[in-house]
Formats: structure tokens, sequence, C-alpha cells
């Protein structure tokens, strides 16, 4: 955006700027003093990025809830080039603040362009018509264009395969430091083109890993990047996974995550999670998430509050050398399980993968010293797949949930786990079932452990809790 503007502006037909609205997150429910922080900024940002010729004039004292348009008035009148102004973050902006600054916003249009900006874009992770909801209109949208000043909505869309070489080579060309088109494959895979994703990748892989301009970047320097970014979880990660908490997220993740069908759930709630890069289709038709990262990240978030919640718990899963005991790590999930699985469903944002999340934090707690956990679902798939790896060790873990009014899932989850391990290249495994029926004895009480074989002859440890 920012180079967008300034190509505008150095076409000599237009003053392009982009300005921000962040610092009117720090007065959300003060219409006056955000009105003056972002004017201020503004101002910062018009002396910084444009000539002086075409900086704005003083900003004329008016009312509060009327600054921002009267501002706009002022520049507009007083410019000698029609106005494009961009304003980023947003989503910063919260309730009346928010209804204030779309409604000048919309009172000033029909004056463009010599008393308003003649074009105006805002950026933000959400459509625009996310913010007519924000400001009064219908949780349920029945047109395109909620806003008459809407022209269009435009998607930063994914890059290609071809767009992430192109961007890499750009690097290998200014530094001579190569990726390997192993590297470049890898990192496709992983983000799927997701502009923020393979931007930080790369980052981290010439700053962090690989900072050596002499040094080719692999496979395996892009799968240590990733995990750094999982862990990290940055900004952009955050405020993704931020938005799991909304209802409509919540209406289209929590059926997902947990491999149901998405039921009766509204088209436009669909369609927000796609507008996002939360989700998108799959070439089969149905929805997934929208990228091996954010696979990861999202129930990982959502785990966070019951990993803030386990108790002290000893690595006694750990030998002597430090290498991974899958007997032991069984005993210490079953002790931990029994003694503190009925208080921590209560902690988990979803409920209805709430023993998922929960052992999941469980398996968090593990591989802080050194291991990865993967995680595979889809819709209608009725499981959810986990794979630890910790040095030599790997361990595929199948969790399935025992529903009211249904039948006992075991056969079903022992073909399904025998296609997974076979896929990992395993001859055994964990088959968890979480029974959520009614009138159960505790957790503590029903949790029990048998053994199993699956159709193709796999060793299978069945967990029921």
């Amino acid at each position: 955006m920012l180079a967008l503007a300034q190509q505008l502006t150095e076409s000599g037909q237009y003053t392009a700027i982009m300005v921000s609205a962040e610092v009117g997150a720090a007065f959300p429910n003060d219409i006056a003093e955000t009105e003056r922080a972002m004017l201020r900024s503004w101002r910062n940002q018009a002396e910084n990025r444009l000539p002086p010729d075409l900086q704005p004039p003083p900003w004329p004292a008016t009312a509060p809830g009327q600054q921002i348009q009267a501002a706009l008035h002022t520049w507009a009148r007083t410019s000698p080039r029609p106005l494009v102004i961009l304003i980023d973050e947003i989503d910063v902006l919260k309730d009346e603040v928010l209804i204030s600054f779309l409604r000048q916003l919309r009172s000033g249009y029909p004056d463009r362009p010599k008393g308003f900006p003649q074009s105006l874009a805002l950026i933000g992770v959400r459509d625009v018509r996310d913010y007519k909801v924000a400001s009064g209109g219908s949780t349920r949208l029945n047109t395109s264009s909620p806003f008459n000043i809407k022209i269009e909505s435009l998607t930063l869309g994914n890059f290609s395969l071809a767009d992430v070489a192109e961007l890499y080579q750009q690097h290998t060309a200014e530094t001579g430091q190569v990726f390997s088109p192993e590297a470049v494959e890898r990192v496709f895979h992983l983000t799927q083109g997701q502009p923020w994703l393979v931007n930080a990748l790369a980052r981290q892989l010439v700053e962090v890993i690989v900072p050596d301009p002499a040094e080719t970047i692999t496979p395996t320097h892009v799968n240590t990047a990733k995990e750094i970014l999982i862990q990290r979880q940055d900004t952009h990660l955050d405020s993704l996974a931020s938005i799991l908490r909304e209802d409509r997220v919540r209406a289209v993740m929590e059926p997902l995550l947990a491999g149901q069908g998405l039921g009766d759930v509204p088209v436009d709630d669909i369609r927000f999670l796609i507008d996002l890069g939360l989700c998108r289709r799959s070439s089969q038709g149905g929805l997934v998430v929208a990228n091996p990262i954010y696979r990861e990240v999202l129930p990982r978030v959502l785990s966070q509050t019951s990993e803030a919640s386990l108790p002290q718990i000893s690595p006694r899963w750990l030998t002597p050398e430090g290498q991974l005991d899958p007997d032991q790590l069984l005993t210490s999930f079953l002790s931990f399980w029994r003694q503190h699985g009925q208080p921590l469903l209560k902690s988990a944002p979803y409920h209805e993968i709430a023993p998922h999340l929960v052992m999941m934090a469980f398996l968090h707690r593990v591989i802080n010293g050194g291991g990865t956990l993967e995680r595979e679902y889809a819709i209608g798939s009725d499981r959810m797949d986990l794979c630890l790896r910790y040095g030599d060790v790997t361990l595929g873990i199948e969790l399935k949930v025992w529903r009211p009014g249904r039948p006992d899932p075991l056969q079903a989850g022992l073909e399904q786990i025998d296609r997974y391990l076979a896929g990992l290249g395993l001859d055994s495994g964990w088959l968890v079932i979480f029974n959520r029926r009614p009138d159960l004895p505790p957790i503590a009480e029903r949790t029990t452990t048998e053994q199993a074989q699956t159709p193709s002859g796999r060793q299978i440890t069945v967990i029921r809790g």
C-alpha cells in the first residue's frame, strides 16, 4: 500500500498517502481524543511521505465527531491534486468510535472530489460489509454493497508457487543466497502462498536460521522456521486467532475442528471465514483451514487457556538419555487425565472439542522439551489426527468422540487410524475415544485402556475416557 501511494503521487496526477488508524486504539471510548490522536499521526505521516506542496493545511478546529470529516474536507479543498487516502489498521476502532468514524466518511462522500478525497480505502482483515454491522446494520447482510459509498472490496490474494519463487529470487539477486527449489516448494506447501506467512518464513530463514548468504536454504531450514513462527505466534497469527471466539467464526470452526458437518450455518458466515483467509474451499469441494501453518496454530491457540490451567507435571515420559518413552507417556497422560481432565474441560473455549483441547494442552507440555505436534482434521471426517514427534520417536494418535445417540466409534476408529498410521509408516499408535454421552461416571472412574488390532494388524492402544 505504501508503494501504491508513492506510485500514484509520483505520477503527478494524485496526492496519495497511506495513513493509519492504529493510534486510535488507545482511546476506545473517547471519540474526540481518538480523532485528535489520528489526525496528529496523519500529519506526521504526511510530512514524512509527501513533498511540502502536497502536505495538508492546518486541521480546522471543530466539534468531536466531526474532526475527521472536517480535516479531509479542508485538505481536499486546498490540495492541488485529487486526494487518495488509504487508511490502514481500521480494525482497531471499535463500537461508538468506529461508528462515528464511518458516519463521517459516509457524510463526506457526496462532496468528492473537491470537498473530500476522490478515493478512500479502508485496509484491514475484514470486508467493509462487516463494518456496516459494527455501525448499526444487520448482522445478516442481504447485499454485497452495504455502503452506498462502497465501490469494491479487494482481497490481497495468495501468491502462486511461481510468485514465491520470484520473490525469493529477488533476495538471491541482491545477496547471492540461494533458496533450493525444494525449499521454495516447502514454503508454498506450508503457507499456500499466504503473503504474510511467505515473508515471515523468509525473514526467519535469512536473518535468524541461515544468516550466512553463502549457505543454501533447504527444506529442513524451512521446517525450523515454521516451528519458530508457530511457537512465537507473531502479531498476524494472534490477530487471526483472536477472531476464533466470535460467534459467527465459532459456528464454522468448531464443527470443522471436531470433524463434524457444518449443519445450518449461514452462507455469509462461511464467506466471512474465507474472506478472512482462515479457510478455503478444497479441490474436493469441502471447507478446510487455509494452510498447514494455520491448521497447527488455530487449535494450539484455542488450547492456550487449558495449557495455562495445567498443574505442574514432571516429565516422567523421558528416559535418562532424554528420549521419549511412549509407555511412560501413556502412564503420565492417564494419571493426568484421571486427576485433572474433568475440571480442565471447563477451561476450553469450544465445548465440542474440549477434550481434544485439553489433551493437546498436555501434549504441548511434552513437546516443549524439543518435539513437534502436527494435526489433521476435516469437516465430516469425525476425527482429529495428531502426530507427535520427539527425537527419534514418532507417535500417531487419533481422537474420536462417542456422542449421544451414536454407536461405539471403536471399529470406525480402528479403520481410520489404520490408514493414518500407514501414511506415517508406523505399526502402532493410540486411539483415544472421548465419551460425551450423558449420565456417565466421573472421568477418573471411566478412563480405561485396552489393546486392539486394526484391519491390517497394527497394534493399537485404545484409551477411553
